[in-house]
């Protein structure tokens, strides 16, 4: 696990707690009260779960170190604990009744936040470990990423709920960009994965540990993300009735479910529609496509590519022609961060040419931001991984085959986030992620 940060003199993590709180409590103002106990996805919980399970993450995780702290609602720390995996191959039967009132719900919300904020603004994050407890600055910043990481699930959740159930919100207009895809180049050359324990980054989840370099010979990729526009020719051209494309377990699921285009757009035939967050739009066909990874492959194949490895990603990325890395997808080694549609800056996707300073040295635009990208690579541990021992199924859960690596970061990816050793993972039939992909194709 990453170092623990001083808290006593610095309030920093206790004002990003606090940030993090406002930001997902404005999110479920977009819902109308009406909503609360709808089921947007059907793979996940009702909202009302997740006004509650936000505070019961905390309250759970800083109960089980912090032995001071008394549980007052059992059944509510139970009940709210823990979400589903999307995909996991039953849908849940609740029903609106089973759940408790709003009302209930946000008093168990108040006093669990009163509760630990006694205990955090009177105890030094840097306490020394005793019976083997985890630092409080490890848990804070536990804490406040798995909420940042809700405050993305939600929204794509309140992307699926009938437009007349939400309250539109503004948003900042779509940049330009000047498209015209193309494969770039990216030379053999060793890429770097997860981060070292003990480096001076204040945290990593479990699965990003321990660093380590692979080996990853020279192969060309898309210069940007696939678009609307792009995919669309591969469905006109019968892509979701071409058994060809499809991985056999693949084909079954589509077939199964009758799905013939993505997820996130309307109709069928051509012109297709958008679901935005707000509004319907015409096919906005310079965005990336949200797609599963079983769509992205399908597509790959039928465009003779496939999806890059998790180290063909990194390499693509952060990969410097004299062999160094950089901290961003950025031409220049220098101290500055990208540009780019993440940190909630919009409630829809931009076009894949947009970001001014999101450039890699090796000229694929775009890798931070504006949707996760798929990789071909399982969701498994690095080497040395050893599980949080406050959160031993975080990651240890979906070593399972079945997940697969994203990289990058969507418009509602927050920029802590984005540092360069973070893995997101999905099931590979999950369709309503704010996740395209590139392509990748073997070097000259």
């Amino acid at each position: 696990m990453g170092t623990a940060t001083k808290l006593a003199a610095d309030a920093t993590l206790l004002d990003q707690l606090k940030a993090a709180r406002k930001l997902t409590d404005e999110l479920f103002q977009v819902v109308r009260p009406d909503a609360l106990y709808d089921r947007p996805i059907a793979e996940r919980h009702r909202i009302i779960f997740y006004i509650g399970h936000l505070e019961a993450f905390d309250w759970n995780l800083f109960r089980g170190q912090r032995p001071e702290l008394k549980s007052f609602h059992v059944d509510y720390d139970r009940l709210f604990a823990f979400g589903i995996d999307p995909v996991d191959g039953q849908l849940p039967a609740d029903q609106p009744q089973d759940w408790p009132s709003v009302a209930d719900v946000d008093r168990y919300v108040r006093r669990v936040r009163h509760d630990l904020d006694i205990l955090l603004n009177s105890v030094a994050a840097d306490e020394p470990r005793q019976n083997d407890s985890t630092p409080l600055a490890v848990l804070l910043h536990t804490a406040i990423e798995h909420r940042l990481m809700h405050a993305e699930t939600l929204a794509y959740m309140f992307h699926r709920l009938p437009f007349d159930k939400k309250i539109p919100q503004q948003q900042l207009d779509a940049p330009a960009g000047q498209f015209s895809p193309r494969m770039i180049e990216i030379p053999a050359g060793l890429a770097t994965l997860g981060l070292r324990r003990e480096a001076e980054h204040p945290f990593g989840w479990d699965n990003e540990f321990d660093a380590h370099q692979v080996d990853v010979p020279s192969f060309r990729i898309d210069k940007f993300m696939v678009t609307n526009g792009e995919y669309a020719e591969f469905v006109l051209d019968g892509g979701y009735r071409r058994p060809e494309f499809w991985v056999e377990d693949d084909w079954e699921w589509i077939q199964h479910h009758g799905i013939e285009q993505p997820a996130f757009w309307v109709a069928q035939g051509n012109p297709w529609l958008y679901r935005g967050m707000f509004e319907h739009l015409p096919l906005p066909l310079e965005w990336p496509v949200y797609v599963s990874q079983a769509e992205a492959k399908a597509y790959a194949r039928w465009a003779g590519k496939a999806l890059p490895t998790e180290g063909q990603w990194h390499r693509a990325a952060y990969g410097q022609p004299d062999g160094a890395e950089s901290e961003y997808p950025l031409a220049l080694r220098k101290n500055t961060k990208p540009d780019g549609n993440f940190d909630f800056l919009r409630w829809d996707a931009a076009p894949v040419a947009s970001p001014v300073n999101n450039t890699s040295a090796f000229g694929a635009v775009g890798m931070l931001g504006n949707g996760w990208e798929w990789t071909s690579s399982e969701f498994a541990p690095f080497p040395g991984f050893q599980p949080f021992p406050f959160y031993p199924g975080y990651s240890a859960n979906f070593f399972d085959g079945k997940h697969f690596v994203m990289k990058g970061g969507s418009p509602r990816t927050a920029a802590v986030l984005l540092r360069k050793s973070f893995r997101n993972w999905f099931q590979s039939y999950y369709q309503y992620a704010y996740a395209g992909f590139r392509c990748v194709s073997s070097g000259a």
